[in-house]
């Protein structure tokens, strides 16, 4: 059996769940997972035998005590420094959740440390030594993608000087809920941060302002600032047959899974591009959307732009007429549990894994 250490130290808790979720069923691997007090907090779980708290001053001790055949790393946007030395000493594989960073010269890396959040950004500079980040990336054994498309973007891998092998498609998300709502008026989830940034609510509030038949729309994300008055403004102005939900502090991880389960569609008014540490990514060509993963986990139709790139079955290209769309999709039976149930999912990842050692 062979033997493979996790890490997650910063951010995508939910992509290290459904990691743990899935290989708690394999015969062929044993993983001990890494994760700082942040992650196992944000995970609600405690310390175990196989589930270590660490902080990036003593990883590197605790992987030492230990053989492991492979160590994947979750998040690399932080201690660059800790992490480049991991990638020297062990077989690693690095999950790249912005193509466009993990490609990024040293040089614009330090011009962008001055264009916002300069405050934070000279700490990472300093003292976990930011520019780092592209040696890192060159160095890794694997370097490891959540959405199939991705690694198809023969563009960006040409530009990244790697060959389409380097990139591989990590499958980690299943199917979870395959119930279908019971709902007498289409109920509609914008599920994220909301964020002018990164989705498009003005054009979503616009579109709702034209809707003819009853419906339930639940922003499933902290709304504050512009975005907090644009939907109050809203709230005022809306079509009385229209009912909109919106969250103005974090919603708590039982609330947001009730919300998900609830929908008949998910509306996903992703922007096409955003960026990340000042670097323009392109949803659906370099950066995922995690909006895919919540289609697959809830079982859910889903409506992109027609912008997105993507060619899951479940993904729905919006129409001009959105609403007769969306009522037509909330009587959908979303037919995915046999392409994304956990024990097909769990057959692709092991079949990944074993070609990482």
């Amino acid at each position: 059996m062979k033997k493979i250490a996790y890490i997650e130290l910063d951010t995508h808790a939910e992509i290290a769940s459904n990691f743990m979720e899935l290989m708690q069923d394999s015969e062929e691997f044993s993983v001990d997972y890494y994760f700082s007090e942040k992650i196992i907090k944000n995970l609600g779980i405690s310390e175990g035998d196989n589930i270590k708290k660490v902080t990036p001053e003593n990883i590197i001790h605790h992987l030492s005590f230990i053989t492991y055949d492979l160590v994947i790393i979750g998040t690399v946007h932080r201690y660059l420094n800790v992490f480049l030395k991991i990638v020297e000493k062990f077989n690693t594989a690095i999950i790249v959740h912005n193509l466009n960073f993990s490609k990024v010269s040293k040089q614009n890396l330090f011009k962008n440390v001055f264009k916002e959040d300069v405050f934070y950004r000279l700490k990472l500079l300093f003292k976990e030594e930011l520019l780092y980040a592209p040696k890192l990336h060159q160095k890794a054994k694997n370097l490891l993608v959540l959405d199939e498309s991705l690694r198809r973007q023969s563009v960006i891998l040409k530009e990244a000087k790697r060959n389409e092998e380097s990139f591989k498609f990590l499958p980690i998300f299943f199917t979870k809920y395959t119930e279908k709502p019971q709902n007498k008026i289409p109920k509609i989830v914008i599920s994220g941060a909301v964020s002018q940034k990164r989705r498009d609510y003005k054009g979503v509030l616009e579109k709702l302002k034209s809707f003819k038949q009853k419906a339930e729309i639940v922003f499933l994300g902290k709304a504050a600032g512009e975005e907090l008055q644009m939907l109050k403004n809203f709230e005022k102005e809306k079509p009385e047959h229209i009912s909109i939900q919106y969250f103005t502090e974090k919603v708590p991880s039982k609330i947001f899974d009730e919300e998900m389960k609830s929908a008949d569609v998910f509306w996903c008014p992703v922007q096409q591009e955003t960026s990340f540490f000042s670097i323009k990514e392109i949803y659906g060509e370099t950066k995922m959307s995690g909006n895919i993963g919540d289609a697959i986990k809830y079982g859910k139709p889903s409506i992109f732009p027609k912008n997105f790139n993507s060619d899951l079955p479940f993904v729905f290209v919006e129409e001009n007429d959105v609403e007769t769309q969306i009522s037509k999709l909330s009587k959908l039976k979303f037919e995915n549990e046999n392409v994304f149930s956990k024990e097909k999912i769990l057959e692709k990842l092991q079949s990944v894994m074993q070609s990482l050692f």
